[in-house]
């Protein structure tokens, strides 16, 4: 067996085995294969594909390459979400107070923004004091101790995915259906949580843009979780426009608080939050059906169980819990003005990726892994697909640190904005579910 007899199997279109691809992949990890092999196979495997059993094998031996976490002394059924990446999903910070507040485990190790995706860490951050740093003893405990804890991945949890993507980054190869389910799963399963929920996005805003492949990718993660031995499921979401009408990481979590405080109050991000909430709920075992799980998740909500549940949270990290009602304490951009719309119309499309490059400019987001972020900037949406506006009216503010950037960032937040004298269909929140 030698990198390039495996190499070429792949490339001529053959199923690897086990034994090939552990001794590929941790030879890689450890320095023994070099990068150049690496690149070649995974050009192999970009182009010829995996079958279900060789992407559960890739995936199992990703997490070998590391540590994994302990988590069976916690009692009940321990859940976590992932999220493939949007702009303006801020649905794991409202998950997290419901679902603890039920008393079921919410064991979350979190990342960071990069490209036009924000990261949960990021934005647990911009909450003045907040520590996203526990040890694994300390992430432990306080799940035994209030049900949820949001923390940095502790250790070194699947260093081979980590090695592997640094190449993938720069010989385009990110953009694989087995490569990406392997990457998601493998840092899933070392975190040892039961039960897995993944969110799906699907659209011009996410890595997915058709349902076609969004799907493909869903079954791809489900299919690993089952194998693995674990509850897993996933939701496909639109990602055609942003979840949230605030996207930058202070402004995402005020809108949360917003949501916490204003419970009755609808919007897509109460919307999705409370379908996550309903599968976890069931795939904890506290509901036979969907139906009762989320008239659940919506008493948790609308009786301030989740409130509570929150600030107790924010304090349990170091957090300053009293930002929850006085939002003013976080980070508050220096330059704040409003786009108006150009002509009455309606909305026909935002084009959500440019909304996010947009955010990630202002200094919301980063380009490389090392860059610093500004918690106060970013982007207020006013307006959403399918709502009318009249000529002059506001469609959006942009929160910024520069009034020297503001013409710039004026300009092209209003090209984002596409509008129509016609009628407009609003797409569903909700697109599929993979069991």
């Amino acid at each position: 067996m030698t990198p390039y007899d495996i190499i070429k199997k792949k490339r001529d279109g053959f199923r690897l085995s086990r034994e090939e691809i552990e001794y590929f992949v941790l030879g890689f990890t450890r320095g023994e294969i070099p990068d150049y092999q690496m690149s070649a196979w995974l050009m192999a495997v970009f182009l010829k594909g995996m079958d279900d059993e060789e992407t559960k094998d890739l995936t199992s031996v990703m997490i070998e390459s590391g540590d994994k976490v302990d988590l069976s002394s916690i009692p009940g059924v321990k859940v976590d979400k992932h999220s493939t990446g949007g702009v303006g999903d801020t649905t794991s910070l409202l998950i997290g107070p419901i679902i603890a507040a039920a008393g079921v485990p919410f064991a979350k190790m979190s990342g960071r923004g990069l490209a036009h995706t924000g990261g949960t860490l990021d934005k647990l951050e911009s909450i003045p004091g907040f520590n996203v740093n526990l040890s694994e003893k300390d992430f432990v405990e306080q799940v035994k101790r209030i049900s949820i804890a949001l923390i940095s991945p502790t250790g070194d949890l699947a260093p081979a995915d980590k090695k592997m993507y640094a190449l993938r980054d720069v010989t385009a190869t990110v953009d694989s259906i087995p490569l990406i389910a392997g990457s998601i799963m493998s840092k899933k399963l070392s975190a040892g949580t039961d039960a897995i929920l993944l969110d799906v996005k699907c659209g011009r805003g996410a890595f997915m843009t058709t349902c076609e492949d969004a799907r493909r990718l869903a079954e791809a993660l489900v299919n690993i979780g089952k194998l693995s031995g674990k509850a897993t499921r996933a939701v496909i979401t639109d990602m055609d426009q942003p979840l949230a009408s605030h996207i930058g990481n202070a402004l995402e979590v005020k809108e949360v608080f917003d949501i916490l405080l204003n419970p009755g109050r609808s919007s897509p991000l109460r919307e999705v939050t409370l379908e996550l909430c309903a599968h976890l709920l069931e795939m904890a075992g506290l509901f036979n059906d969907l139906q009762h799980a989320r008239v659940r998740a919506e008493e948790l909500l609308s009786g301030g169980q989740a409130l509570k549940k929150m600030k107790e949270f924010i304090t349990a990290q170091g957090g300053n819990a009293e930002v929850v009602e006085k939002p003013e304490l976080m980070a508050e951009a220096e330059v704040i003005e409003g786009v108006q719309a150009p002509r009455s119309g309606n909305i026909s499309n935002i084009d959500v990726m440019k909304i996010g490059i947009l955010a990630r400019d202002l200094g919301a987001g980063r380009i490389r892994k090392e860059d610093s972020i500004d918690p106060s900037v970013g982007l207020v949406l006013h307006k959403r697909v399918g709502d009318s506006v009249e000529k002059g009216e506001l469609l959006a503010t942009i929160h910024a640190s520069r009034k020297s950037d503001m013409v710039k960032f004026k300009s092209h937040l209003a090209q984002c904005f596409s509008l129509t004298d016609e009628a407009v269909i609003v797409p569903p929140l909700i697109l599929d579910t993979v069991y």
